[in-house]
């Protein structure tokens, strides 16, 4: 092949003074005919880490069988990953979000020191999703993404949020050691991401959405036929995208990323979406905000009826046709933008043309007439609590609006000893500060307390604010990302107990009621933590890291 199709490749082989290159190449089974072919790394997220990823290396040789098939030539390699679940209500879990940064910067290092023309991702669980589409568009070279895939229900359909609140159901009585014992082994039946739509399943169907995976990518179980052939396709796509040189950045437009809001929106998605698409964004040189959440919610309903606020698993929607049907019904309500440019060479709407709707009996995709709740359930909410904005998860189960006394914590752990000793009362705004990205360091998830909270039977009873992130897999009154964060001197910090804090999901407002005095007063008064001085990659991290409300990112544009 020419040049052309050899845009980084050619540099690294070509010419007698890269004698030297080829040879290593030679080494790892590089033929003569294969210096003239692009080459395509494929960056597997495989490891027996997490259930999530222990596949992946199948899915890795079946792309690497389509790259080859196609005429490029494949250079497989790893990144890390790390498992939410397992390192969940640990200090473990203030290296997963910094996880995200650390995959996208092994995967931007292998693909540009090595010169590949293209990039096959495969990602398997909540922060390398993302991370590898971060690396995609920073690296702009023609890309496809694949979608390790979702888990098989355990028995009883339970899965990883069921043992959490278990977890809670045990410490209140209701359920024997012999019980939770049971759970605990019959929950999670082997590989694949967590079953419901949580951060794993959310991303892959707004990646989905976004044209950087191909259809169907975001809704196959992990453990399948077609996910291996998936995979495969994927690894011939790419040949075709490095010959129409089709990159990234010109299918991760703004509308593309408005697609992939309004689909999180309508699937009931996680919240941690906000954060990672305004952290792609921001790698692709989008300009995406808040707002754009709050603008485009105003006209989303949300139709899918999904754990954890609904009653469906990931698997039960794979079974009636995955997201795809309702992409067509959202094109059909001029939802998505259908000439939006995808990895299939094709436009959204091209790829929809010969879409079969939902079986007529099906009960988890509602019509638009019928919605789950008529605009979103991922409410962003300012005020002097927020003043740069937090993201709030309310399905309306929950009701829309909260009023309660603060009950303060500095840690999750110091909450949790208090939600399991029985120290949060019915009406509580259960507050845990200094869990942003800086005062982590690291931004963990809150799923422990929160499904305390629902497994003592508090989860409508209680709300639960934050400077740091929820699961996919939390449900309740629950508001995150507060911004700016306690340990930076946001108003988070200056909470007491007994402070009156009401939260708002019709006007979008959260407020603790001290007067503009009272908080300077407060504000002059208080002193940043002390902090064990952090070293390696946290305390990298903590010196680069922005504002949740930016997406916490590491790399400025």
């Amino acid at each position: 092949m020419s040049k052309g199709n050899r845009k980084h490749s050619s540099k690294i082989v070509d010419g007698l003074e890269q004698a030297p290159s080829r040879a290593m190449l030679r080494a790892v089974g590089f033929e003569n005919e294969d210096f003239n072919k692009p080459q395509v790394g494929v960056a597997s997220t495989w490891s027996m880490v997490t259930p999530c990823n222990m596949h992946i290396n199948k899915l890795a040789d079946s792309a690497v069988k389509g790259i080859n098939d196609a005429g490029s030539k494949a250079v497989l390699f790893n990144t890390i990953t790390v498992s939410d679940g397992i390192s969940m209500g640990t200090q473990g879990m203030r290296y997963s979000l910094v996880s995200r940064e650390v995959i996208a910067d092994s995967i931007e290092t292998v693909v540009a020191g090595q010169g590949f023309d293209g990039l096959v991702t495969i990602g398997g669980c909540d922060k390398n999703m993302p991370a590898c589409l971060m690396a995609m568009a920073r690296l702009n070279r023609p890309s496809v993404f694949v979608y390790g895939g979702s888990i098989k229900p355990g028995k009883g359909r339970t899965d990883v949020i069921s043992v959490f609140e278990a977890v809670g159901k045990h410490s209140e009585g209701e359920i024997s050691d012999i019980e939770l014992l049971e759970i605990e082994s019959s929950a999670i039946p082997g590989p694949g991401s967590c079953g419901g739509m949580y951060t794993a399943n959310t991303m892959a169907s707004a990646v989905e959405a976004m044209g950087m995976s191909l259809p169907n990518s975001s809704a196959q179980e992990a453990i399948s036929k077609v996910k291996l052939q998936d995979s495969m396709d994927a690894g011939k796509a790419v040949s075709k995208l490095i010959n129409l040189d089709l990159k990234p950045r010109d299918i991760m437009t703004k509308e593309a990323f408005e697609n992939a809001i309004s689909m999180v929106i309508a699937l009931g998605g996680s919240t941690n979406a906000v954060l990672h698409l305004i952290a792609i964004a921001h790698e692709a040189k989008v300009n995406l905000s808040l707002e754009d959440f709050e603008r485009l919610g105003k006209r989303t309903p949300v139709l899918a009826d999904l754990k954890p606020s609904g009653n469906y698993l990931m698997s039960e929607l794979i079974e009636i046709g995955g997201i795809v049907p309702l992409m067509r019904m959202m094109l059909e309500k001029e939802l998505l933008h259908g000439d939006q440019i995808t990895v299939t060479g094709k436009t959204l709407e091209e790829n929809l043309s010969d879409t079969k709707n939902y079986p007529k009996d099906q009960e988890i995709v509602k019509e638009f007439d019928d919605p789950i709740k008529k605009d979103s359930h991922l409410r962003i909410l300012y005020g002097n609590l927020a003043p740069e904005g937090a993201v709030a998860k309310i399905s309306g189960k929950e009701g829309l609006k909260f009023e309660g006394k603060a009950r303060v914590f500095d840690s999750e752990e110091t909450a949790m000893q208090g939600i399991m000793n029985d120290k949060i009362d019915e009406g509580d705004v259960l507050v845990i500060r200094y869990e942003g990205p800086k005062g982590g360091p690291g931004m963990r998830e809150m799923l422990g307390p929160t499904s305390a909270i629902m497994g003592k039977g508090l989860g409508d009873k209680v709300a639960f604010l934050t400077d740091g992130r929820f699961s996919g897999g939390t449900h309740g009154f629950v508001v995150g990302h507060i911004s700016p964060e306690a340990y930076e001197g946001g108003p988070l910090a200056f909470i007491r107990n007994g402070d009156l804090i009401s939260i708002d999901a019709d006007s979008n407002q959260i407020n603790v009621s001290i007067s503009d005095k009272e908080m300077k007063k407060r504000r002059d008064s208080w002193e940043k933590p002390k902090s064990n001085e952090e070293i390696g990659v946290l305390g990298k991290y903590r010196s680069l890291v922005t504002s949740a409300s930016n997406g916490a990112v590491t790399t400025k544009n």
